[in-house]
């Protein structure tokens, strides 16, 4: 996905979904420079139907986490039967490698997170994992591997690190670039929040 249709994406939602990376962070952002709707003149913001405003929010949280619509709708399925939909929601989407690489700031934005993963970039609990998809678990350790630490991707990490926290979900060695998942993540440690109802009705339709 190019930079600018990622631009576009944010100011379509109507708010930033950091998918860029520090550029979200810089005035150089879209939603800085210029926060209306995609298009020439930018096209007016209309009231929207019921079911545009569920396809807003679902497509908000989708290109958040980088994923597709097929793996999006997968995940939603599987947890629309359990008791507590919205916060096995949460957990599933929070808990993917990719997204917890993210979160410890070891990558500026997912769709960096995702390719580090997949080149063989990680060590969980001691182990390669090169599976975006994976889900963590309370006790994972995540850590650089040795041979990456020096590679271009994460020579100024520790620099980065600095002045980055990460959720209270979270532990981060910033020293030794490890961390660990200390707890389930929760509604409210969410990123870019959105409307967990409105995204179960919406596949429910």
């Amino acid at each position: 996905m190019k930079i600018d249709q990622k631009c576009k994406i944010c100011r379509r939602a109507g708010e930033k979904l950091f998918l860029k990376g520090d550029r979200c962070f810089s005035q150089k952002c879209a939603m800085v420079r210029n926060a209306t709707k995609p298009g020439v003149h930018g096209k007016s913001r209309s009231n929207l139907s019921e079911f545009g405003i569920q396809l807003r929010e679902k497509q908000k949280a989708r290109f958040a986490y980088n994923l597709s619509e097929k793996q999006f709708k997968n995940y939603v399925t599987k947890i629309s039967q359990k008791r507590g939909t919205g916060d096995a929601l949460i957990s599933k989407l929070e808990r993917r490698l990719d997204n917890v690489v993210y979160r410890l700031g070891f990558a500026g934005s997912r769709s960096i997170a995702n390719q580090a993963v997949g080149h063989g970039h990680f060590y969980i609990n001691g182990r390669k994992m090169d599976i975006p998809s994976y889900e963590a678990r309370i006790g994972d350790v995540i850590e650089i591997r040795p041979n990456s630490k020096n590679s271009a991707a994460f020579k100024d990490l520790k620099e980065t690190l600095k002045k980055y926290n990460p959720p209270s979900w979270l532990s981060l060695d910033k020293e030794n670039l490890k961390g660990e998942m200390k707890s389930l993540p929760a509604k409210e440690d969410l990123a870019v929040p959105f409307n967990l109802n409105l995204i179960i009705e919406y596949y429910s339709r």
